[in-house]
């Protein structure tokens, strides 16, 4: 027995702060259960009541005679600490926390109390402030939702309350088949990590659809996702700076940055949904039909228009459309007339019956170089949409193949009927072409996980104990920012390559040098008060003599007095100067819910204006990083653009792999890294500029 049964397959479940009063909430739990047809035993419990709809009320959990699996907690929020010492002391094994009060008012303190009452009696808890739990296969509504939604196979967890029970009575209007409805609230105890672990094991479970404000723990999030069985979908709210505050102050929980959560659900293999139409419609296909195995997608039409928009969107959601083999357009002609178009998109033309849209599909689908068919049909006067959808499910039965279908119904009321007729009937259908689309794109994307292979990250051999020693020096000397020359010894320590460099602690000493080094050299101020060293006129570059190094000397720690009269100057940083070559940038951020980050951009205004950047979450392994590069839009910058030369990639990848084990290394003490710029040539790189701060 899982232990998280109790919660979610409860055999018994008690209502504390059950309510005579119909307005009440502690009322409609009680009234939900009845009617949902809850074949466990409900226990109402309310001091000043004796029976409420026909069941006998307790006046304490304590007084139950029986076992108690859940208790669903409805009293105010100053209430809930004794009644979860009560609980636990009857022995009670979940609780579902519906009260709200807590932390997303900033009452971390209640919450806290809560918690740590329910650890002591080894009690899981959902919530606080949550609407409760939906389930099909248990027809148990222990929730203030008004009804169970539309039987199916996805599960389907929300941190917003108030959208679930929107969503509950969308999943009938949309026909989205769900088993259970949980709302997750302010996760306490219980977080996403968790339940997503718990249904990847439920049979009743086929897709995970998420709607995510912040997570918690986000470690366990991205490792539970990685080891799914099932496909996983989320919605991640609060991505903008407003959306993201707004986030905060619902749920108690930090949104987080949006590219952060966009890397953790690609390494996660979680499906991402632009919008809530996405999430429903995605979640519908993921939970009927196969991945996408390969990237050839045919469209089978009776209209130009909606194939020319569906055609649109294949492209923009990432599955462009392939000319067609010969062979196959040979099988399609047979069954269009002369006008027809046996291209992809394949259009019938406005003439087709049942037999032309069950043949074609048929022999699209038997066909090795589809990988997925989007079919759409327009209304005719001479066709009936139920007729067609017959057709249609009729063909996908005799292809005896196991390859995804969508398809696209637009028309009336009987093309809305016949449509939820195929639903039924496991294919997923849309009003309109472009969502028909989209949802085999997600069907796509997590074809595309299931193909991945898995990269284990293999530690490099490093100086771990210099670093250490460099971190406890800075800290002792109260500092939180690395100095340049200790920040390129860190790196170096890893293995990443830094041009030569000392610290001048004189002009004469910067002269001695720039002669060991060789010229031209490149100096610069030190100095933990100065970070931003252009700004204080603290750099010189391309520096071909004696006489350039000593005056460059006096003018960058006369600039840096200038610009800050109370910073500790520690010398001049004398560096050999680097190449010309193409300018990008590593970097890292400790984000609150992932832990350690890695970034990767092009240097200059890439990253500065257009901010074309993209990140992982470290450890990332070479091959990972490869994958990261290929993500941004100036890609083809690196890869030869303008006559210009490729340049190293691999090197790349390597010094980004390694930062990744250097910042994973010293999460408890690293929060910011920027290696920038990192100067990329045809054979190898060198990082010129280096900051390091600690946490």
């Amino acid at each position: 027995m899982n232990p998280l049964d109790p919660v979610f397959k409860p055999k018994s479940i008690a209502i504390v702060g059950a309510s005579r009063d119909p307005k009440a909430i502690g009322h409609q739990c009680v009234i939900n259960l009845l009617q949902s047809g809850y074949e466990g035993k409900i226990y109402p419990v309310n001091p000043k009541a004796d029976e409420i709809e026909g069941l006998k009320c307790y006046h304490s959990i304590l007084d139950i005679p029986d076992e108690v699996d859940l208790a669903l907690i409805v009293v105010p929020a100053k209430y809930v600490p004794a009644v979860t010492e009560q609980c636990g002391q009857k022995g009670v094994k979940g609780l579902v926390i519906i009260a709200s009060g807590f932390s997303e008012v900033g009452r971390e303190d209640l919450e806290k109390e809560v918690v740590e009452i329910a650890r002591k009696y080894g009690m899981r808890i959902l919530g606080p402030n949550v609407v409760g739990i939906m389930s099909n296969p248990l027809k148990m509504n222990a929730s203030f939702g008004p009804y169970l939604p539309y039987p199916g196979k996805a599960t389907l967890i929300s941190q917003s309350g108030a959208l679930l029970i929107a969503m509950d009575a969308r999943t009938w209007s949309d026909k989205v088949g769900i088993s259970h409805m949980i709302s997750i609230g302010n996760m306490a105890d219980l977080n996403f990590g968790d339940l997503i672990e718990y249904f990847n094991e439920d049979e009743e479970t086929a897709v995970i659809s998420l709607y995510v404000e912040g997570v918690k723990n986000g470690r366990k999030f991205l490792e539970v996702c990685k080891k799914s069985k099932k496909p996983i979908i989320a919605l991640k709210a609060g991505v903008s700076q407003r959306g993201a505050a707004a986030a905060a102050s619902h749920t108690g929980s930090l949104a987080g940055s949006v590219k952060i959560y966009d890397a953790a659900f690609k390494q996660g293999h979680v499906v991402k949904a632009e919008n809530l139409d996405a999430l429903f419609d995605e979640t519908m296909a993921l939970a009927l039909q196969p991945p996408m195995e390969g990237e050839n997608l045919l469209i089978i039409t009776n209209g130009g228009g909606v194939g020319v928009l569906a055609t649109d969107a294949a492209e923009k959601y990432g599955i462009p459309l392939k000319d067609a083999p010969e062979d196959l357009k040979d099988l399609m002609r047979k069954h269009m007339p002369e006008f027809g178009s046996p291209k992809n998109p394949v259009d019938l033309t406005g003439m087709a019956d049942r037999d032309w849209y069950e043949g074609s599909i048929r022999d699209a689908l038997k066909h090795p170089w589809v990988h997925g068919v989007v079919v759409l049909y327009c209304e005719t006067s001479f066709t009936d949409p139920q007729n067609i959808v017959e057709g249609i499910y009729k063909a996908i039965q005799d292809s005896g193949v196991n390859k995804p279908v969508t398809v696209s119904l637009v028309g009336g009321e009987k093309s809305v009927k016949a449509g939820e007729w195929l639903i039924e009937h496991g294919v997923p259908y849309y009003k309109s072409p472009s969502a028909a689309v989209r949802a085999m794109a997600a069907l796509r994307e997590y074809g595309r996980f299931k193909e991945e292979k898995i990269h284990e990250f293999k530690p490099y051999e490093v100086d771990k104990q210099k670093v250490s020693e460099i971190i406890e020096k800075v800290k002792a000397d109260g500092r939180k920012a690395l100095t340049e020359p200790e920040a390129k010894e860190v790196f170096a320590a890893y293995g990443l390559p830094v041009p030569k460099g000392k610290l001048a602690k004189s002009a004469d000493e910067a002269v001695q040098i720039a002669n060991e080094i060789g010229f031209p050299v490149v100096m610069k101020i030190v100095s933990p008060q100065i970070i931003h060293k252009s700004d204080a006129g603290g750099v010189k570059v391309n520096l071909n003599s004696e006489e350039d190094v000593r005056k460059a000397f006096e003018e960058i720690v006369s600039n840096a007095k200038k610009y800050d009269p109370d910073a500790h100057i520690h010398g001049v940083y004398v560096q050999e100067m680097a190449p010309w070559g193409t300018e990008t940038i590593i970097g890292s951020i400790n984000d609150m819910q992932f832990g350690p980050t890695v970034m990767f951009g092009l240097g200059g205004i890439f990253v500065e204006i257009l901010k074309d950047v993209t990140f992982r979450i470290a450890p990332i392994t070479a091959e990972e990083a490869k994958g990261m590069i290929q993500e941004i839009k100036g890609y083809k910058v690196l890869t030869g653009a303008r006559g210009e030369k490729p340049k190293d990639v691999d090197a790349i990848a390597d010094a980004m792999s390694r930062l990744s084990q250097l910042v994973w290394d010293f999460r408890d003490h690293i929060k910011e890294v920027d290696a920038n710029p990192v100067i990329v040539y045809e054979k190898g790189l060198s990082v010129v500029d280096a900051r390091i701060i600690l946490k």
